[in-house]
């Protein structure tokens, strides 16, 4: 084996050039979001495009939600306009509006998006979601949020961006986050009111005047996550007790309060694999919204290499050089991350070439 001790592995490290969730060719108009009536006004817009999501899934035209498992497969969001729906939002409180923001790669003009999560205002999605024949929607039917289980198939974020284009993935991802957020948190934390979309969907307005009506944002939850090579650029994977099957992938945890990013990496990496770190270099961010957190991507030198695993979160861990990797892969021995997880791309930035 080369000896690579007396240079950094982390020497040549460059920042992730691609994450399938921090996408964005939108402009978000943050300006406009306070402007009154800017849903009605955006509804009324011919080039406003509204697409749905609903319990953090995404719709998508009927017989595509079956691609998300072949890896060539392109899958674009459905969208309506926005007349189909303006009766619907006016009429059912349940239906949260957010303003995504404006493309103008196309035209000066541009096109609006606007998403509308409909998880307070359906009932279900079906069982099939994920298949499905073709299925044209004219409009003459009813709205389609009133049909959007039998007109739609339903997707995961994750089987979706690794399919969908830059513009797609980042509509995406920020109809997801903000949904979510909403139908997690229906009360103010700070008084107990019940609270109202604001802000074109960007916010929380509590309902009570008695307290301010104060403005409330998103709840982010910060996390770290570190790939662990030592000075023979060896890295370091684990399977954790929550994961599927012999799935392994890079240490990570949330930040705790107080705490600065490298710190948590190079404690979170002391609790699950007993290993010392030593130089640590930023790699990335990209957020995960299941249901609100922001991966920030590190990678790390180990100034150790027993591991000893807590079996609590982490139940193995292991060194890997390249061949005994690319071995483990092919023989099935381990499973790698998702498309969609920037763990994938800081393997792939170690390991020099994609996954398979």
């Amino acid at each position: 084996m080369a000896d690579f001790s007396a240079f950094s592995p982390l020497a040549l490290t460059q920042t992730l050039p691609f994450l399938p969730l921090a996408q964005g060719t939108i402009d978000y108009e943050v300006n406009r979001r306070g402007e009154e009536g800017l849903i009605d006004t955006l509804l009324a817009d011919p080039t406003t495009r509204v697409m749905l999501v609903n319990h953090g899934l995404i719709a998508v035209p009927k017989g595509q939600g079956a691609k998300v498992d072949f890896d060539s497969a392109k899958i674009r969001p459905a969208t309506v306009p926005g007349a189909y729906v303006r009766d619907d939002v006016h009429g059912n409180a349940g239906i949260v509006a957010i303003f995504l923001g404006t493309d103008r790669t196309e035209s000066a003009a541009g096109t609006h998006y606007v998403a509308l999560d409909i998880t307070r205002a359906v009932q279900s999605v079906p069982d099939d979601a994920h298949i499905g024949a073709d299925h044209a929607f004219d409009g003459s039917n009813g709205s389609p949020v009133a049909r959007a289980a039998e007109i739609f198939d339903w997707v995961d974020l994750r089987g979706f961006a690794p399919h969908a284009s830059a513009r797609e993935a980042g509509l995406a991802t920020s109809a997801v986050t903000v949904g979510i957020w909403h139908d997690r948190q229906r009360f103010c934390p700070c008084c107990g009111s019940p609270v109202r979309p604001a802000l074109g969907g960007w916010a929380q307005r509590c309902t009570s005047s008695s307290d301010g009506n104060r403005i409330l944002f998103p709840r982010i939850e910060p996390a770290v996550i570190t790939l662990i090579v030592d000075g023979n650029n060896r890295v370091l994977l684990q399977h954790n007790t929550a994961w599927r099957n012999n799935l392994y992938s890079a240490s990570a945890g949330f930040v705790e309060a107080g705490e600065n990013l490298e710190h948590a990496a190079r404690r979170e990496a002391k609790e699950e694999t007993g290993i010392t770190l030593g130089e640590v270099k930023y790699l990335g961010s990209q957020p995960w919204p299941f249901p609100s957190s922001l991966m920030m991507a590190f990678k790390a030198r180990a100034l150790s290499t027993e591991i000893s695993v807590d079996h609590q979160e982490t139940s193995e861990a292991r060194w890997f050089t390249h061949d005994e990797f690319t071995n483990a892969m092919i023989t099935g021995e381990i499973e790698v991350p998702g498309k969609a997880t920037i763990a994938r791309y800081m393997i792939e930035e170690w390991y020099g070439q994609p996954l398979s």
